[in-house]
């Protein structure tokens, strides 16, 4: 085969698989992107009209909890890893395996509760109809309605 037309070749199969890597690429993007709802912070400040006073007042809200839910996620992240160790030691009912789940079952739903208690302290700073609009986002979300 000449030079000219093996290089030509070459050319058009790293084309060929160029293109398909980038389809694959962009295709996965838009499968994991497609059904993916807004946050609850931007569905509350792009959808509800808040005045001034509501969007202070939800900030102050939205920074305590960024702290809790941190320090809850760090120990969520202290219980997998006493979670991992016990798991490491091999022993199926070691008072260090049950320990460390219950640790993490704990630390889970403090986190959940946390949760939903900074639900109810943004909804209580909502407007009647603003608060149909949240409630109804939130039991979309926690039933999986409307993907």
């Amino acid at each position: 085969m000449k030079p000219g037309l093996r290089n030509l070749l070459l050319t058009i199969v790293l084309v060929v698989i160029a293109a398909g890597a980038g389809a694959w690429i962009c295709a996965r993007y838009v499968v994991s992107h497609h059904n993916q709802r807004p946050s609850l912070h931007d569905m509350v400040h792009e959808n509800l009209d808040l005045t001034p006073d509501q969007s202070r007042r939800l900030e102050v809200i939205e920074k305590s909890y960024a702290v809790e839910r941190k320090r809850l996620e760090g120990e969520i992240r202290s219980a997998n890893r006493e979670l991992a160790v016990a798991i490491q030691k091999g022993e199926k009912d070691s008072p260090e395996l049950n320990a460390a789940i219950d640790h993490l079952h704990m630390a889970m739903g403090a986190l959940q509760k946390a949760t939903i208690a900074h639900v109810f302290d943004m909804r209580a700073v909502l407007t009647p109809e603003q608060a149909k609009t949240f409630d109804a986002e939130i039991v979309s979300a926690l039933t999986d309605e409307g993907r």
